[in-house]
């Protein structure tokens, strides 16, 4: 497994493998990889000749007072889960690579990006769909590959695929956990003990709310209710949001009649954690 640092080599490598007819598979990643990622990477190495693991902590997607200096990093552990998993090379650049002095060209979208972590979060979708962009016209791949633990960022991802005629096939993964419930996420590892045990709140009230669905309730209003009041039984969580969502245009629904996503953001302590499922 090889790591570049420069769109040059990246572009190169993958020149090379075009030139025998190989096929490539990119897994985008902000690092720290958990098992998680690790799985999109070995669905990736399964499914293509040659994959790349993008592993870069993207500024332009953290507003001015999220975590992007405290983000966790550790280069060498990503190497070598990507090692193990099969990969191919690791694209790992600077800031300075990505975004040049002068850089003002950005990808935005009207719809998608309004509701859910984008209410909060205003210049976090601008950011995501900016970098996933350039690593897609950098890396060409044949498929590229996302959690559905992040099931807003696949709808988006999926949905400027298509707008800008990529080509590209866009895969999502089953959301992994840990075998308590609580959804992999390179921020648990914010969490003290007592608020990794609080966090366990997310998936036990959404588990609730899929069960009440599968009983035949299709009141997303009823669905949000039950959620919600058993998220707030714990001390150390805020609710961000609780919602029901079409699964195609991500727009609030009042009755369960079809493809929904069922998402919540909950803050424990200062961690801000997401999970959902879909119906």
């Amino acid at each position: 497994m090889d790591i570049a640092v420069t769109i040059k080599e990246v572009r190169k490598q993958v020149s090379e493998w075009r030139k025998k007819g190989l096929s490539v598979g990119l897994v985008p990643t902000m690092g720290y990889l958990h098992e998680g990622h690790k799985s999109l990477i070995t669905r990736a190495v399964a499914e293509n000749d040659k994959v790349v693991v993008s592993v870069f902590v993207n500024p332009m997607q953290f507003g001015p007072s999220e975590d992007l200096e405290s983000y966790p990093r550790d280069m060498d552990r990503d190497a070598a889960v990507c090692e193990d998993a099969g990969a191919a090379l690791v694209f790992h650049p600077e800031p300075s690579e990505m975004y040049h002095s002068g850089f003002s060209s950005y990808v935005d979208m009207d719809t998608l990006t309004g509701g859910l972590c984008g209410k909060s979060r205003p210049v976090h979708f601008r950011g995501v769909c900016t970098v996933v962009a350039k690593l897609f016209n950098i890396v060409v791949p044949d498929r590229a590959y996302f959690g559905q633990k992040d099931a807003q960022q696949l709808a988006v991802i999926r949905h400027m695929a298509d707008d800008l005629s990529y080509g590209i096939e866009i895969v999502g993964c089953p959301i992994i956990r840990e075998k308590d419930g609580l959804a992999k996420s390179s921020r648990n590892t914010y969490l003290n003990d007592t608020e990794r045990k609080a966090a366990l709140i997310l998936n036990k009230s959404l588990s609730e709310g899929r069960k009440l669905i599968n009983a035949g309730e299709n009141s997303a209003d009823k669905v949000k209710e039950l959620v919600t009041g058993i998220i707030n039984t714990e001390p150390l969580a805020k609710i961000d949001y609780v919602e029901v969502v079409s699964w195609d245009l991500l727009e609030p629904v009042k009755e369960i009649n079809g493809p929904v996503l069922v998402a919540v953001a909950v803050f424990i302590g200062k961690t801000r954690l997401i999970d959902n499922f879909t119906v």
